[in-house]
């Protein structure tokens, strides 16, 4: 439930913007007057609405661009707008096309995912690309989703047409979702390969590896218990030795180490080619992987196995003490 207040300039002006994600308030004067707070302190006023059976966030506008009092009298407005029923385009628009404004107006992501988005798509979608979004059938993408390699990937590319052609609806280019009466792919449940003993083995075989960046950063998703997409995207300005704290995170004894041993002669932690960081070394994991024996190993493997065993802990102090003492168990202990 949204914190609720009377929305005022000093309230909204000192409101602390989250860690990560994005918190709601409400307006008690007008209950259906909502804002977004976002982790960059970005304040967007809307609302809520039930549209042709489905819950829709209309966006009102920015805070302070919009005035309090601005937002509240627009409320109405914006709801019977919303309520209206869209008008059927006549105009034809290819699908390639009308992915580019889809893309646009409703993919937010970091400029790494949204590129390996784009990849994906330019891959697994081109036999679309030249029909118009409204002649596109339901056999049309049975036909593509059918074509694509790997269970998984095919169902995140039904579920994207699922939410493209829904847009087409929504802005009146098409009047059914040809992706509605294809049943849902099931995927069978994946066996993470690890245990004590393999992981053991994936560090040996991870310290005789001749890259030293790449060897750094394959031990720090075992040392420092962080996804990939954090420890690749690691940066100089996240890290304090004297706390041994990696933003709001502690760091383990092992992660220090590694840390210290590297050149601090950069912006990112782990520098890739050009001048971003290391995103995705799938051809060096997989050899790393291969020599230890375990094939089938993802990097997204190795940090569930190290938080599943992790004991929790809310004070950082205990929870460094638990990184620790599970780093002594595997690596040090008999």
């Amino acid at each position: 439930m949204a914190h609720q207040f009377f929305f005022n300039p000093y309230i909204l002006d000192n409101l602390v913007a989250p860690a990560q994600g994005f918190d709601v308030v409400q307006d008690l004067s007008e209950p259906r007057l909502r804002m977004y707070i976002t982790s960059r302190g970005i304040k967007t006023f809307f609302v809520r609405k039930r549209i042709h059976g489905r819950d829709r966030r209309v966006i009102i506008g920015n805070y302070p661009d919009m005035d309090i009092e601005d937002a509240r009298s627009a409320v109405n407005t914006v709801l019977e707008d919303a309520s209206k029923k869209i008008q059927t385009k006549r105009k034809k628009i290819t699908f390639h096309d009308f992915l580019q404004m889809y893309l646009k107006n409703r993919v937010h992501r970091s400029v790494g995912s949204y590129d390996k988005l784009v990849r994906s798509i330019d891959r697994h979608l081109v036999l679309l690309f030249d029909k118009n979004v409204s002649d596109v059938t339901t056999d049309d993408v049975r036909d593509t989703v059918n074509k694509i390699d790997g269970r998984a990937i095919a169902e995140r590319m039904q579920e994207l047409l699922q939410s493209i052609f829904r847009y087409a609806i929504d802005t009146g280019y098409i009047k059914n979702n040809p992706v509605v009466n294809l049943p849902k792919l099931e995927q069978n449940r994946r066996v993470r390969p690890i245990n004590k003993y393999g992981l053991k083995r994936l560090v040996e075989y991870i310290k005789k590896y001749p890259d030293f960046v790449m060897r750094s950063a394959f031990l720090m998703l075992v040392y420092g218990f962080a996804t990939k997409n954090q420890v690749f995207s690691m940066q100089w300005s996240d890290l304090d030795f004297n706390r041994d704290m990696w933003n709001e995170n502690p760091l383990s004894d092992m992660a220090v180490v590694l840390l210290q041993d590297l050149p601090q002669d950069g912006y990112w932690v782990f520098p890739g080619r050009g001048h971003g960081h290391l995103t995705d070394p799938r051809l060096a994991w997989s050899r790393v992987v291969k020599d230890a024996g375990i094939p089938n190993l993802t990097m997204d493997d190795v940090y569930k196995f190290m938080m599943r065993h992790l004991v929790w802990a809310g004070d950082k102090e205990d929870l460094r003490a638990n990184m620790n003492n599970l780093l002594e168990d595997l690596f040090l202990g008999e």
